[in-house]
């Protein structure tokens, strides 16, 4: 199991990564980089090790100092589904670099107050988060889901900011009762007299916290910020610290800035927040996996470029990261790590530097990489396909389980014809001892699940492989396209 002190909030995220990368310290941009390469400072997700992986470059972290929620720590405290920020150089091939500094802080932790398994949300600390299919769990938690947390866990979340100040969950821990609670957010409903403020449903009072980087000392409206306390009274978090956030502090230097996060707000393609960054794109911006049409508010991207004198990222590059509705878990076929493939239930799956690779097994293998997988290891991936109606998938996360002998398809329905369908490419066969769920989780009838099914729908089937590309499905449920 992987104990992980650390995640990032979007936010966070760039503050930090326009803060120096926290309080480090030590080796952080000294002296000129090595030939062939660029000073960066790049945030987002853990997708693996073997050093650390993030938007699609290895970084070798021998030499890097780690600072995990301001305190000194090591590569031990993160775990893959991490949001980090990195500072170092990156090689000219685009894959590889070195990190000097390695940091970051959690998007939230504290007690939980409410959870929702069926709607894929929880509130912790006064605040939403929400749980979809790029949402790692540690193993610590009862089947490693949702429905193995209650209100009254104490957790700690990684993830990334979206417009509304909700957190969209990357990976989720339980924690020791009674740690200290940290929340990242903006400030609203300000009263100085009262030294009391919002962060979205959580009421906050700082009369008796240390305040750091504010203006003049003073808190105000709009302020994002980083508060840390231990103690509730009538539902008030007492804070012992509120530390304000924001980008552009570091901007005096020519290192580029890889983001990775949600599209925070959005006037327009040429005017744009990524994780509270403001964002500008020209005729010269390369789009990868759509275009410029496709930016909207909420939308997940990876934005690489420099700050302009104003402090707004000039984007060079602007990456898609689509979500993916497909999931297939079963035995794997065939691999061939040199090429990137896998073939699980007769799927072919590639693998690219961006998709995020977890051992979940006994084995718990930290450097797990698809040269560690063999045929007949039991996989999870989720993805989407790549190329279009190609009936190949592109996984964006892939995870090695301990063996079962049922294996799950899920994905959008290309066929129905009762009382069997057809989904990318799997014939899921369903007779007299099949369960039907609708998208309540309630129980049907065959007659009732195929008269509500149809093409594009997106189900989730169970069962037992029988045949190629053939599941014997003792489980059919219709599904929400986030689940």
């Amino acid at each position: 199991m992987k104990i992980s002190k650390l995640s990032l909030s979007a936010g966070v995220l760039v503050a930090l990564q326009v803060a120096g990368c926290g309080g480090g310290g030590g080796g952080g941009g000294g002296g000129a980089p090595p030939a062939g390469t660029s000073d960066v400072v790049s945030s987002g997700v853990i997708t693996g090790f073997g050093s650390v992986h993030v938007n699609g470059v290895r970084y070798d972290t021998s030499g890097a100092s780690f600072t995990i929620d301001d305190s000194p720590g090591s590569q031990d405290d993160l775990a893959v589904g991490d949001v980090v920020t990195i500072r170092g150089q990156v090689n000219d091939d685009g894959r590889n670099g070195t990190a000097t500094q390695v940091s970051g802080e959690d998007a939230v932790e504290g007690p939980v107050t409410a959870v929702d398994a069926t709607a894929g949300t929880l509130v912790v600390a006064g605040q939403s988060v929400l749980v979809d299919a790029d949402t790692s769990f540690d193993d610590n938690i009862p089947g490693a889901s949702l429905a193995g947390l209650v209100a009254g866990d104490f957790v700690e979340v990684a993830g990334f900011l979206d417009a509304s100040g909700a957190v969209r969950a990357t990976r989720i821990e339980k924690k020791p009762a009674g740690g200290i609670v940290e929340v990242n957010g903006v400030v609203s409903q300000l009263n100085a007299a009262t030294s009391r403020f919002r962060i979205n449903a959580l009421e906050v009072s700082y009369a008796t916290a240390v305040l750091e980087d504010f203006p003049n000392g003073q808190i105000s409206n709009g302020d994002f910020v980083e508060v840390k306390g231990t103690t509730f009274v009538a539902g008030v978090l007492q804070a012992t610290k509120v530390e304000k956030k924001g980008p552009g502090a570091d901007d005096d230097g020519d290192a580029q800035r890889e983001i990775e996060g949600l599209i925070t707000r959005f006037a327009s393609a040429t005017d744009f927040d990524v994780a509270g960054r403001p964002v500008t794109t020209t005729p010269g911006t390369v789009y990868e996996n759509g275009s410029a049409t496709d930016l909207a508010l909420n939308l997940k991207v990876e934005v690489e470029g420099t700050p302009n004198a104003s402090g707004v990222l000039v984007a060079r590059k602007v990456s898609i990261r689509r979500a993916g509705n497909i999931r297939v878990t079963s035995q794997v076929d065939s691999v061939d790590a040199a090429a990137g493939t896998l073939v699980v239930l007769g799927i072919t799956i590639k693998v690219d530097q961006i998709t995020r690779l977890e051992d979940k097994s006994d084995a718990d293998d930290e450097s797990f990489s698809l040269a560690d997988i063999s045929v007949g290891d039991y996989v999870e991936v989720r993805g989407t396909e790549f190329p279009a109606s190609s009936g190949q998938l592109l996984a964006r996360r892939l995870e090695r389980e301990d063996a079962d002998d049922r294996s799950i398809v899920q994905g959008p329905v290309s066929a129905v014809a009762a009382p069997n369908l057809t989904v990318f490419g799997v014939t899921v066969q369903t007779g007299a001892g099949t369960e039907f769920q609708d998208l309540a989780d309630n129980n049907i009838s065959s007659g009732t699940f195929f008269g509500l099914v149809t093409t594009g729908d997106i189900i989730k089937a169970r069962g037992v492989v029988i045949g190629n590309q053939v599941l014997d499905a003792d489980e059919v449920e219709l599904e929400d396209e986030d689940d």
